[in-house]
């Protein structure tokens, strides 16, 4: 592309983008994009954490896991499609506005789809439905013009579309249906299996599309920070609680520093994921790491919703016990831990005798954290010593670990220059 053409946003044909194109970032419009879903994740942590309070924690998990799944694949199907095709056209930008305004639409639903779960007997996610037919629609038309302008790869872009197509009409059909939440869950996860099959078909049978190694773990990684924003909003929170219940008293420095600190820690390890160097020498490892990576990602999203039930229990507005508003923090941290090694040894392929002690070093930490709920411990005093859980894989990688993924990438020669 010349110096002049990147001034203007023209219509440019949909060729697909070079996968190995050097220094490939994310746009200004991804990011732009992102922020739709920064609103997203806040409803939705915001529910989780009010039914969470409530003792309702069946509903809570049910409607979470639905949450989380709606939003991070409505953001998978554009960022990959973005990847490999983003022409940054008129035509490319108005469409993702479009998809923009169905993720709205879709946040907006968020609410009525967990008071159904919570208070039953069917499933309400008729407005959640409507921003995924707006996104979906918008997403056809960009795999369609792929199809069109990309003769080479017309069948992996037509599998693409058909398979979004049925997959939305069934859950269209689920708003008709009026089933009860047990069998909505039922029907929403042969759907969920018919979405994650979709592109595997596409990109393993049909040649697969041009997406940028790099560029896409970034996505991920700026996707991740998003939902460690709901972190952030999680401590003020509960900080606010601490302050209007005791005042600025050392509760309120340690819940502080415990929230920032999980946060904090959290970040850090995300980022030890060596994800754009492995993927650019094996792209096959995409399917399981690409989505695995919703694991950790709702899982910080939850340890946000978590503080938010401490603040709920400290402001005595939360019907459950001390354990468990601790638990609602201290599970997703682990969730949140195990699935990055989970990932880590995906993508590495190599067994490290290191990472059984740090994970066992974790649980120790988890485990101390909650037997001091047990005995009644203060809650800011249980939070700070959640906050290690973290730091120990921190402290370990970096004395000791970085070597070892030194080595791991050395071996599979995909070293870059830094």
């Amino acid at each position: 592309m010349s110096e002049a053409q990147t001034l203007h946003h023209h219509i440019r044909r949909m060729t697909g983008r070079d996968p190995h194109e050097a220094h490939r970032v994310a746009t200004p419009l991804e990011l732009l994009f992102d922020l739709t879903f920064a609103t997203s994740f806040s409803l939705g942590a915001a529910q989780f954490a009010h039914v969470l309070a409530a003792g309702h924690f069946s509903a809570a998990i049910l409607g979470f896991g639905f949450a989380s799944f709606a939003i991070c694949w409505a953001w998978i199907n554009f960022s990959w499609f973005s990847s490999a095709y983003d022409t940054d056209d008129w035509i490319f930008r108005i469409i993702t506005m479009v998809q923009m305004t169905g993720v709205l639409v879709l946040a907006i639903g968020l609410p009525r789809m967990f008071a159904s779960i919570e208070h039953g007997p069917h499933l309400d996610n008729g407005v959640m439905a409507l921003g995924y037919v707006i996104m979906r629609v918008a997403m056809v038309f960009q795999w369609l013009r792929a199809a069109g302008q990309d003769p080479a790869r017309r069948r992996v872009c037509l599998t693409y579309v058909v398979t979004i197509a049925v997959a939305q009409l069934g859950w269209v059909a689920l708003i008709f249906l009026d089933l009860s939440v047990s069998w909505a869950v039922f029907y929403s996860v042969i759907l969920a299996l018919l979405e994650l099959t979709g592109p595997y078909i596409a990109e393993q049978k049909d040649g697969g599309t041009p997406w940028h190694p790099h560029h896409i773990a970034e996505r991920y990684s700026l996707f991740a920070i998003i939902a460690l924003g709901e972190g952030i909003v999680g401590t003020v929170a509960t900080l606010t609680a601490v302050v209007d219940e005791r005042g600025w008293t050392m509760d309120a420095a340690l819940v502080c520093i415990a929230g920032t600190g999980l946060t904090f820690g959290m970040w850090w390890v995300y980022y030890m994921l060596p994800s754009g160097d492995i993927l650019h020498v094996h792209r096959k490892r995409s399917f399981i790491w690409g989505y695995g990576q919703i694991i950790p990602i709702a899982a910080i999203l939850a340890t946000g919703a978590g503080l938010h039930v401490a603040a709920y229990f400290i402001e005595h507005e939360a019907h459950i016990t001390a354990l468990q508003t601790v638990l609602c923090v201290a599970v997703p941290v682990g969730v949140f831990l195990g699935s990055v090694y989970a990932l880590y040894y995906h993508l590495v392929r190599q067994f490290d005798v290191l990472h059984v002690w740090l994970l066992s070093g974790t649980v120790l930490v988890v485990a101390l954290a909650i037997g001091a709920a047990v005995a009644n411990v203060d809650m800011a005093v249980c939070l700070i010593v959640l906050t290690l859980a973290p730091a120990v894989t921190v402290v370990g990688y970096e004395v000791s670990g970085y070597r070892h993924q030194f080595e791991a990438l050395a071996k599979e020669d995909v070293m870059l220059e830094r």
